[in-house]
């Protein structure tokens, strides 16, 4: 069982997916990294920013519904409620156009996300809410309120700076890349790509990281703690769409993380067989309980 004290913040966009046909979700990387650490039993504090909107009011209230304390995000009545369109390609990725000089881009820093993040075993963000000063000196505030940083790294064009990405890899203790996140930012340190092995030890040299994952879909992934690695194999599943995986897999990797005695095999078995239970279903938040988180990691194994 997951300590019930252990608590995660999570700090950037949340907004609205527009997808095909109008259908609209709740989303933004860190929400739905927050949305599943909720599923898994961990208490979760959301620090965003929406705008003082009808949007905003139903976005508000979609997660209150969900039992995720709204206390952390900010209603601003300057700036709208982000929305962002969704399109899906034919190999199921989604793509997205992020309209800027909203909500979320305007996050401040007060005492009530402070204490959140004092209180927190651990403070995840992503790049994207970087991309303004406000929020991005914001979490840079946070980041010195917070014993364990973890960077979920997502390079969307146009919207991050590499050096402001360096800056916050230097505050990080677990990092978390794609294979194509992780060879571009090799590319971004001017050094040539070699093995991912190789890769992870120079970004962990360079800017002080214990802990990084490398998330390979179909491939799996790889973890390293200090300078051991441990690979796993994906779950075979039939892929609904893949919107929202990368953030279910890393809710995954957390909720195991903090539990006491957990091995490194077993955190990663928790992030790739959430990230696979997810991918299995349609949308990045679908709707489920822990015991059916739990059933189909029974029936993957045995399958095994």
């Amino acid at each position: 069982m997951i300590d019930k004290k252990t608590k995660i913040a999570c700090y950037g966009e949340v907004l609205w997916d527009i997808f095909p046909g109008g259908d609209r979700r709740a989303g933004g990387a860190p929400f739905n990294v927050a949305y599943h650490l909720s599923k898994m039993g961990v208490a979760v504090n959301m620090i965003s920013s929406v705008g003082d909107d009808e949007l905003g009011r139903e976005l508000l209230q979609k997660i209150e519904g969900w039992k995720i304390s709204t206390a952390g995000i900010q209603v601003r009545s300057n700036y709208p409620t982000s929305t962002v369109v969704a399109t899906i390609d034919e190999h199921n990725d989604a793509h997205y156009d992020i309209v800027r000089d909203v909500a979320w881009d305007y996050i401040e820093v007060n005492t009530i996300n402070q204490a959140m993040v004092n209180e927190s075993d651990a403070l995840v963000f992503g790049t994207l809410a970087t991309r303004n000063n406000q929020s991005r000196d914001t979490l840079f505030a946070l980041l010195e309120n917070s014993s364990y940083n973890v960077f979920d790294i997502n390079l969307r064009a146009p919207h991050y700076d590499i050096h402001v990405i360096k800056d916050l890899l230097h505050k990080t203790h677990l990092a978390k890349f794609n294979k194509a996140e992780l060879r571009m930012m090799i590319d971004f340190m001017g050094k040539s790509y070699t093995t991912e092995e190789d890769c992870i030890s120079f970004l962990q040299d360079t800017f002080g990281m214990k802990e990084v994952i490398v998330s390979k879909g179909s491939k799996g992934a790889l973890y390293a703690d200090h300078h051991d690695f441990y690979s796993i194999s994906t779950i075979p599943i039939e892929v609904k769409d893949t919107v929202g995986s990368g953030d279910s897999f890393l809710a995954g990797f957390l909720s195991k993380r903090f539990e006491k005695g957990s091995s490194a095999i077993e955190i990663m078995n928790q992030a790739v067989s959430l990230g696979a239970f997810v991918t299995a279903r349609e949308g990045a938040c679908p709707d489920y309980s822990k015991a059916d988180f739990i059933a189909f990691q029974k029936e993957s194994a045995h399958k095994d």
